[in-house]
């Protein structure tokens, strides 16, 4: 008995045109919400650059419903499963009409992006989905002397999230190393030990966050700072209620400290990249790491004037990184 081949199902492929123009959307959702990263972005070859906007886009869109305060948690947690499994349908090869999944998807397919990767980057969004945002549902975790909830006003309870150090390393790997390990896929590598450093260069990232936004993430009642370096520096999680910059600045110099050591793995990393990618990744370290530098010039005081990079000391990075691309 003769058996005849089934082809499989042929995979949705969208028109040259309609790539340019979701690409185009993914650029401008960049250029308006990027404000560090799209600096970089501009020094990639334009292939490439596409293909990153596309990545920004798709984890924009996931910061974007994780934080949607109008919903909650619950319904948050729900949109933010319904959003990937379109996501995944796109990569199955059906077809989509969203902007973003139809970039994405051909990037994802350009640059063979392990979409495990892309399932943890947006897994990474939901880490700050937690009952304990609820106020109603607040329940205190259970970490330490240092973790008693402090409410501030009629505002959101401030615990700890995290014990000790290596607690926020995981934190900051599904937000971030994450991101690093995608994005190098884009870059371009051959040598393994490009991983681990993208890695750390992630958590160099997140840390530098962790510090500039210290004032905002309190009140939203969120506190990175893990509880054992609180403690180690004679302070407590509720001493944020009203904070005073002597008494914060030696925790902050601490994680500043642990932040550079990350940083120098960009050096070694930059070189294993390919060389298309790498005047690109090094504005996108340099600028992030003049801005750790400045948060330090400035005595660590985040809890004044937010502390940022102003476009002409951006610039002047880009600058230098164009004059890198052209050599």
């Amino acid at each position: 008995m003769s058996t005849v081949a089934q082809n499989p199902p042929a995979q949705f492929a969208p028109t040259r045109s309609q790539l340019n123009v979701a690409y185009s959307v993914c650029r401008h959702i960049a250029r308006s919400a990027a404000k560090n990263f799209y600096y970089g972005f501009v020094v990639f070859p334009a292939r490439k650059r596409n293909a990153l906007a596309a990545v920004y886009a798709f984890m924009r869109r996931c910061d974007d419903i994780a934080d949607e305060g109008t919903l909650s948690v619950v319904d948050r947690r729900q949109k933010l499963t319904e959003w990937l499994d379109r996501a995944h349908r796109a990569f199955a090869g059906q077809p989509t009409d969203d902007p973003v999944l139809m970039a994405l998807t051909d990037a994802q397919r350009s640059y063979q992006i392990p979409i495990g990767l892309l399932d943890q980057l947006a897994y990474g969004t939901a880490a700050d989905l937690e009952p304990g945002e609820e106020q109603e549902n607040f329940q205190a975790p259970k970490i330490g002397a240092g973790a008693a909830a402090t409410r501030v006003g009629r505002g959101p309870a401030l615990v700890a999230r995290y014990r000790t150090f290596e607690e926020l390393r995981q934190y900051c790997y599904g937000v971030a190393s994450v991101v690093g390990l995608v994005c190098i896929r884009i870059f371009g590598y051959r040598d393994p030990a490009a991983e681990a450093l993208a890695e750390r260069v992630g958590l160099a990232f997140q840390l530098t966050n962790i510090i500039r936004d210290v004032k905002e993430d309190a009140a939203m009642g969120r506190v990175y700072l893990p509880e054992e370096d609180l403690l180690q520096c004679g302070l407590l999680v509720g001493d944020l209620a009203a904070p005073e910059i002597s008494r914060f600045r030696p925790v902050l110099a601490l994680e500043a400290d642990r932040a550079r050591d990350c940083y120098r793995a960009g050096e070694e990393l930059i070189p294993l990249v390919s060389e298309d990618s790498q005047p690109g990744l090094w504005v996108l370290i340099t600028i992030y790491r003049r801005l750790l530098e400045k948060i330090a010039a400035n005595d660590y005081d985040v809890f004044g004037k937010r502390v940022r990079l102003t476009v002409p000391e951006k610039l002047g990075v880009l600058a230098r990184g164009m004059g890198k691309r052209l050599l």
